[in-house]
Parts: C-alpha cells; sequence; structure tokens
C-alpha cells in the first residue's frame, strides 16, 4: 500500500531524518489557524497518491500573504481525476542541490537495492535514462543490520558525508515498516543542512495487519470485496471477466484471451474446493464491472466440483452471457445443469477464449 507524502514524512522525522516545517489541512479557512507559525515563503503540496504531481498541478508556490487564495485554487482542483481533500503546507527550502536516494526490494537477487544519484527531482527518470552511470548502485542481503560504511562511501562518491547518515536511517524505515520502496526525492542540500523534501513509502500489503494498517487505501470497492470473499482478484482494463481455480490456470486463459485479440477486464482466481455461494459470489463480483460483456469461467474440478460450480453460476443469475468450461470431478452433472439453462460450453480452453472474444468485438 502506497503511504501519503504527509504521513511518509512523519515516519522519516520519528527515525531521525529532518523534514520541512508543516502543517497539514483538510481545508483552505483551516490554514488561517497555522498562518502565524509559518514561514513567509511556502510551498501547497496535495496530498493525492497520483504520479506526476507537481506537473499536474498538484504543487503549488504561495507567500504567506496568498496561502489563503492559493490553498482555495487548490481544493477545487481534481490532479488526475482525483479530488483534493487534503494539502500539506510547508517552508519553502532554500535548496543548494537535490540528490536522489532509494531502497527497494531486488526480486530477481532476493537483496535489498540502494540507488543514489547526484541528481534529483522530477527529472530523475529521464536522467537514469539517458545516463545510467549517474545512477550508483547498492545491493545487501536484507539480514544485515546496517548499510556498511564502504558501501555509503561508494554511494556518495563526492557528494557531501553530511547525506551519509540519511541512508542508513531510511534503510532502518525501510526494514521497520516492511517497505517494498521507500524514496526520498529530492533529498537536498541547504544552508541549514540535509532534508528529506518530499517522500515515497510503499508498504508490503501483507505486512498491513503488522503495521497496524487495517484498510488497504490501495483497493478498488470490488478488489476489497473480493478480499472480503477470500479471492486472488485484480481489477485490469478489458472487456472479458475471468474466473478459474488456481493462479496458473487463470493466468494461461488470460495469456489466451491477450493471443486471440481479446483483453482481460480481471483476474479471479476462486481457490479451490469452491461450493456454490463461493462460485456465485465470484461471478457476481465480476459482472459488476462496469466493462464487462462476457465472462469466461475455466474450472478443473479436483477438490472442486463441477456440478457445484453450475449450481454457483446458475444461482448468479447475471445479465452478461457466461461462456463455461468445466472438467473433473462430476463434469457430467454440471455439464447438464447448465446446458439446461443454455449455457455455452465449448469442449476446449481455447474454444471458450475464442468464444468470449468474438461476443466482445
Amino acid at each position: 500500500m502506497k503511504i501519503l507524502e504527509h504521513e511518509a514524512k512523519k515516519v522519516l522525522e520519528e527515525s531521525g531524518i529532518t523534514i520541512p516545517q508543516s502543517v497539514l489541512i483538510r481545508s483552505p479557512d483551516e490554514l488561517a489557524t497555522h498562518l502565524g507559525s509559518l514561514p513567509d515563503k511556502l510551498v501547497l503540496k496535495a496530498q493525492v497518491d497520483v504520479g506526476g504531481r507537481g506537473k499536474a498541478g498538484g504543487i503549488l508556490m504561495a507567500e504567506k500573504a496568498n496561502a489563503m487564495v492559493t490553498a482555495k485554487d487548490l481544493f477545487s482542483r481534481e490532479i488526475k481525476n482525483i479530488p483534493v481533500k487534503e494539502v500539506l503546507v510547508e517552508e519553502r527550502l532554500d535548496i543548494v542541490h537535490e540528490y536522489y536516494l532509494s531502497i527497494a526490494v531486488d526480486r530477481s537477487t532476493k537483496h535489498v537495492l540502494i540507488l543514489f544519484a547526484d541528481a534529483g527531482g522530477v527529472e530523475i527518470e529521464k536522467v537514469a535514462k539517458e545516463n545510467p552511470d549517474a545512477v550508483r548502485r547498492a545491493s545487501l542481503p536484507l539480514i544485515m543490520h546496517d548499510v556498511p560504511q564502504f558501501m555509503v562511501r561508494d554511494l556518495l562518491g563526492i557528494a557531501p558525508k553530511e547525506l551519509g547518515p540519511v541512508i542508513n536511517q531510511l534503510y532502518h524505515v525501510f526494514q521497520k515498516k516492511d517497505a517494498l520502496l521507500a524514496e526520498i526525492n529530492p533529498l537536498v542540500t541547504t544552508p541549514k543542512g540535509v532534508v528529506a523534501a518530499d517522500a515515497k513509502l510503499i508498504v508490503d500489503d501483507n505486512a498491513l495487519k503488522r503495521q497496524g494498517i487495517t484498510v488497504n487505501r490501495d483497493l478498488s470497492e470490488r478488489e476489497r470485496e473480493a478480499e472480503r470473499f477470500g479471492f486472488s482478484y485484480v481489477e485490469l482494463d478489458g472487456t472479458i471477466g475471468v474466473i478459474g481455480n488456481g493462479a496458473g490456470l487463470t493466468m494461461s486463459t488470460l495469456d489466451l484471451i491477450e493471443y486471440y485479440g481479446g483483453r482481460a477486464a480481471n483476474f479471479l482466481d476462486v481457490g479451490g474446493g469452491a461450493e456454490q455461494e463461493r462460485v456465485m459470489n465470484a461471478v457476481r463480483l465480476v459482472a459488476s464491472v462496469p466493462s464487462v460483456k462476457a465472462i469466461v469461467v475455466n474450472l478443473l474440478g479436483g477438490i472442486t466440483r463441477c456440478d457445484e460450480v453450475a449450481k454457483g453460476i446458475i444461482s448468479a443469475g447475471v445479465t452478461q452471457p457466461v461462456i463455461v468450461r468445466l472438467a473433473g470431478t462430476n463434469e457430467a452433472e454440471g455439464r447438464g445443469l447448465l446446458a439446461e439453462k443454455g449455457y455455452q460450453m465449448p469442449d476446449t480452453m481455447e474454444q471458450v477464449v475464442k468464444a468470449a472474444v468474438e461476443m466482445t468485438r
């Protein structure tokens, strides 16, 4: 789950990293009570979970004299279709130089990957693409309690030594918060010292309970409902709903849809041993996606009984056509129930997918 900037900065501050003087407001009027304690030069940042927030108009400069007007302007905006409900009002830093620092999970090596660059800010991706050598890297196993000093020196290069402690402080945040990514961009030097001007933190969804987070804000309403039912579910952007049992079979179905020129609307693994009610909930959930024009149900019966699957499909009563492939335990009974109701049941997975693709065209 992505943590908002003001939340991430609070975590950094608790770990000893300096952040700008700031206040979080939820309305323009709320700013009036804080203006007296804020400096003359300010920056107002919309707290929305989108990339490219600054270029989309979500970060505005202001003076204390016009801060209220600027706040009203920002609260009236939508940043990439997300309305602004919270604004972080910060001191505008006197920046001497910007750097980039991030720590992430490197799945290819199962290690922690630390990146550092002498150029930070919104152009870091361009810098990394055009000049890969500008980004220095270090890899270490997560069992390490600290980043070794020789790695810190190699990462810094000719950058000021004062930045070194921040690398270890951010590494400790990464460990403590079960993070997949901890990023400071930019990490800046100012006449008053080193400051984290921005921050990003992504917590592993599997660790949310341990971190005391009760609601995964990254999930859509349907994804939350799928989580409640115990489904493995991911929303995509196509028109063909997909229900399978087993990640491999479901992924194969998605691959076939792509191969035959269609686009899947979702991934839903209903799991093993799915009974009537579970299948019914899965079909209704997929059918509730507005873009879904047809639904493919591709299930193999082992501990899952095909007759229970058939009953679940029928009881779902959705308006979209449901094209079914059943094979395995009680297959004949399941196919018989569906045949009575007129469901399409091609013999092979390829035929099921082809039928769905043709239907959605």
